[in-house]
C-alpha cells in the first residue's frame, strides 16, 4: 500500500514542480532517495548507552539499526579502535516516506519554542541535513523508560541537483522552512 505522501508527491508535488521550473520529463522532476538517521553516541559513557539509542532509533523507524564501530583510536576522545560509537538507519521507498510524514506533521512541531527549520542546511548538491535535540519528540518513545536524552542527525538525500531546487521540493512535501 503506498504512503500518503507519496500518493501527494505523484498527485500534487510533481506535476507543480514541472510547472514552476519548466521540466519537459518526468524523469527530471526531483524525489526523495533515501532518508539516513543516525545517532552518535560517546565513547564515555557506561556499555549499555549504544544499546539503548539503538533501542531507541528502532522505535522511532520501525528498522533495525546498524552499529557503527570507530575506524581508529582518538585518545582526546576516549575512543578506541572497533569500539561501538553510533548507530544509524537508512530509508527508502514506503519507509521512507512514512518517516518523513511522520517527521514533517508530528515530531517537529513538538520541538520547544519551533519556528520552523533553517533553509539554509543544504550541502549544494541538493541533500538536506538536520540535526533534532533529543529523541523524545517522536511519540513512539516512552518518555517513562528514557535513560538519557540522546540527540540525531536526519539527512534527506534528493535527486535534485542544485539546493533551489531541492528546497522547492521539500517545501511543496511540506518541510516547515522558518521565514527570513
Amino acid at each position: 500500500m503506498e504512503s500518503r505522501l507519496y500518493q501527494k508527491y505523484r498527485d500534487q508535488v510533481r506535476p507543480a514542480l514541472m510547472q514552476q521550473r519548466g521540466y519537459r520529463n518526468l524523469h527530471q522532476v526531483p524525489k526523495l532517495e533515501k532518508i539516513v538517521i543516525n545517532m552518535g553516541v560517546s565513547a564515555a559513557l557506561e556499555k549499555s548507552a549504544i544499546d539503548d539509542a539503538a533501542k531507541d532509533l528502532a522505535a522511532i523507524t520501525g528498522r533495525r539499526p546498524v552499529i557503527a564501530k570507530a575506524r581508529k583510536s582518538v585518545a582526546n576522545f576516549k575512543l578506541r579502535q572497533h569500539q561501538p560509537c553510533a548507530c544509524f538507519v537508512t530509508l527508502r521507498r514506503d519507509a521512507m516516506y512514512e518517516f518523513f510524514d511522520r517527521l514533517v506533521a508530528t515530531a517537529l512541531p513538538r520541538i520547544r519554542d519551533f519556528r520552523g527549520i533553517s533553509p539554509r542546511k543544504f550541502d549544494g548538491r541538493g541533500n538536506y541535513s538536520l540535526g533534532l535535540p533529543d529523541q523524545t519528540i517522536f511519540p513512539e518513545i516512552d518518555l517513562d523508560k528514557i535513560k538519557r536524552q540522546q540527540g540525531m542527525d536526519v539527512t534527506i538525500v534528493t535527486s535534485a541537483p542544485t539546493d533551489g531546487e531541492a528546497r522547492d521540493l521539500l517545501k511543496l512535501m511540506g518541510m516547515p522552512f522558518a521565514e527570513k
